[in-house]
């Protein structure tokens, strides 16, 4: 790999990173905590609720990273590969892909709970947040090397889980909603787990375009921050 393939690969990750840290705390920990406020939870309450959540899916990827048999199995990476990027990468994908079922749940109970306005206004925000979420899975699994066509599949594949669990937050919006902040928490947790322990220093080992991926982190942040704020 060249330095010119090398850079654009940690630059993609790095945006990837910034989008994901982003949303960990404004699409997830935030609502969570406000979620729980709402079933009558104290905010004390709400946010011991939620931080439990959140190292309960930090502990369980690590688990996952420690256990997880190696990825050439299900052909995501070259044969015999050892611990590399393949494997941070992928694990990324698998947090994101967690991330959007308890988001698609918070639609499906909006709708559930028969206020359509509310269910039209969860589900434009959400779906506008996802813009940048998609980009990063595309760019994630890009920077691997895999086609772009891959790289658009993975991405569209890590979406599709939301409407699946839209259809089961409005079928079960009691439960849906008891579950919320969990699942929120739970999969901010394994992303913060996924960006900070693996992604984020793995692109800093890049001496070469160690600081444009920081650069690059910077602005996915600030991109999915100002999305998150300005959409409520």
């Amino acid at each position: 790999m060249g330095p010119s393939d090398e850079k654009r690969q940690s630059l993609l990750l790095g945006f990837a990173a910034g989008v994901m840290l982003a949303a960990s705390f404004f699409s997830l920990i935030i609502p969570g905590i406000g979620q729980a406020q709402a079933m009558g939870f104290d905010l004390g309450a709400a946010v011991g609720v939620v931080m439990a959540a959140v190292l309960l899916g930090g502990v369980s990827l690590a688990l996952l990273n420690a256990y997880m048999p190696s990825l050439d199995q299900f052909g995501l990476g070259p044969r015999g590969m050892a611990e590399t990027r393949f494997r941070r990468v992928w694990l990324f994908v698998a947090a994101i892909t967690l991330h959007n079922f308890p988001e698609g749940m918070a639609v499906g109970v909006s709708f559930g709970g028969g206020d359509m306005a509310a269910g039209m206004a969860t589900t434009i925000g959400i779906g506008l947040q996802n813009m940048p979420e998609g980009l990063a899975v595309a760019g994630a699994v890009s920077s691997l090397g895999y086609s772009r066509r891959r790289a658009l599949a993975t991405a569209l594949f890590s979406g599709l889980v939301e409407p699946v669990a839209g259809l089961i937050g409005a079928a079960a919006v009691s439960l849906a909603s008891a579950l919320l902040p969990w699942g929120l928490g739970f999969a901010a947790g394994a992303m913060i787990y996924i960006v900070a322990l693996e992604i984020i220093p793995d692109v800093r080992r890049q001496v070469s375009s160690r600081k444009p991926a920081m650069i690059s982190l910077a602005i996915g942040l600030v991109t999915m921050m100002t999305l998150d704020i300005g959409l409520g």
